[in-house]
């Protein structure tokens, strides 16, 4: 059985078995980073029907695989709103729609670029060369999350560590333990906190409802490890790689330089092309399904890979190219069905944003040396780890 397939050594990726799985092998059994099979699907057609199928389910992040010492009387707790379904999934999700909604986002848009250029004051003043990873594409998504949410920004060297390593793929069942007992604990010592001294932030409303009975306090929590795993994490990762492809293509940045009238459009196709979801979304059948020229038994993983899709050149034009100017980008980066990303609005605001405040900052912004960009190429999630600028 195959591995699942990894970006090249030194780069966002995509895999190189990409093109010839989508053309050859559309769904095919892999071995996934958890150390268990798995169907890998990378058509466009297949992946957008998956994504929307209510047969297939997520598994909690510390439930699956089983394990051979797991415990029926201790379940998995590491659940997010991706993980949650049924009636619970509707209200947590209705609860906070208002405050994702694009009407939302549009009126939060002037305190985003507050934000963005609070964060680019301190790199500047930090002096030349910086880095753009650590000085500005880990911190601003995290700060727009953190004052939206209620989650104390201030907290951050607590909750970073134990979220990335939730968010990544843990090792041992015994570190899956450490991580989601730490992250629960936090979690439901913020909720009283909230409760005690309750704000105008979505947390402190959430645990309103909590009170008032219309939502469980795993509710809360659900909510709370959401935005701690993958609330503004991909975000991060999707601004890195944004500006690294950008700082590569001088042509490209300084058309962005001189209209910021083209970032809407910028930014669909840098969420396109960029295949941060190189991440296995992985999905178990809850009942067979036939697709292509396989059936999907009841029980196997599923994993639509929507990297892979993204780049299927049946859907998109010259889709191995970065086309600013693109204009039919159906791709599938926030996913799709009930648990399509219900912060997509914010994190294409952020995107685009963040993106001009940076351009507006630093008209003369270049790297340093591409060799010195760094990467992680142990990790299915790529983005780059520094980014060494001069302006």
């Amino acid at each position: 059985m195959p591995d699942h397939p990894l970006p090249p050594p030194g780069s966002v990726g995509p895999p190189h078995a990409y093109g010839h799985l989508r053309a050859e092998h559309p769904a095919v059994q892999v071995r996934l980073p958890v150390d268990a099979p798995g169907w890998f699907v990378t058509r466009y057609a297949d992946v957008r029907t998956l994504l929307a199928d209510g047969r297939l389910i997520r598994p909690p992040v510390d439930g699956w695989p089983p394990h051979p010492d797991a415990c029926p009387a201790q379940p998995a707790q590491l659940i997010t709103l991706m993980e949650l379904d049924g009636p619970r999934h509707q209200a947590l999700r209705a609860a906070v729609a208002d405050v994702f909604s694009l009407r939302a986002t549009r009126g939060r848009r002037p305190a985003i670029r507050r934000q963005a250029d609070r964060i680019l004051d301190a790199f500047e003043h930090s002096g030349r060369p910086g880095d753009l990873v650590t000085g500005y594409a880990e911190l601003f998504p995290l700060l727009v999350v953190c004052e939206l949410t209620g989650l104390p920004f201030e907290d951050r060297h607590d909750f970073l560590a134990p979220a990335d390593a939730a968010l990544g793929a843990l090792i041992s069942r015994e570190d899956q333990r450490e991580v989601t007992r730490w992250l629960r604990a936090y979690l439901t010592s913020l909720i009283e906190r909230k409760r005690r001294r309750p704000s105008q932030d979505l947390l402190s409303g959430l645990v309103r409802r909590c009170d008032a009975g219309e939502l469980k306090t795993d509710d809360v929590i659900a909510f709370g490890l959401s935005m701690l795993v993958a609330g503004f994490r991909t975000t991060t990762m999707f601004l890195a790689n944004a500006i690294h492809q950008l700082l590569m293509r001088p042509a490209q940045l300084a058309a962005l330089r001189a209209d910021h009238g083209l970032l809407p459009q910028a930014v669909e196709e840098l969420l396109r092309f960029l295949p941060v979801m190189n991440g296995p979304v992985i999905l178990l059948a809850t009942e067979d399904i036939p697709l292509s020229d396989v059936t999907i038994r009841a029980g196997e993983a599923v994993v639509p890979a929507i990297a892979s899709a993204n780049l299927d050149e049946t859907v998109f034009a010259r889709a191995a190219e970065l086309d600013l100017n693109r204009a039919k980008n159906p791709h599938l980066a926030f996913g799709r069905g009930k648990h399509n990303c219900i912060g997509a609005h914010l994190a294409r605001a952020q995107l685009e944003i963040g993106l001009e405040a940076l351009l507006d900052r630093f008209p003369r912004l270049r790297l340093c040396d591409r060799a010195a960009v760094r990467w992680d190429d142990a990790a299915p999630i790529k983005s780059p780890l520094s980014l060494p600028v001069e302006w």
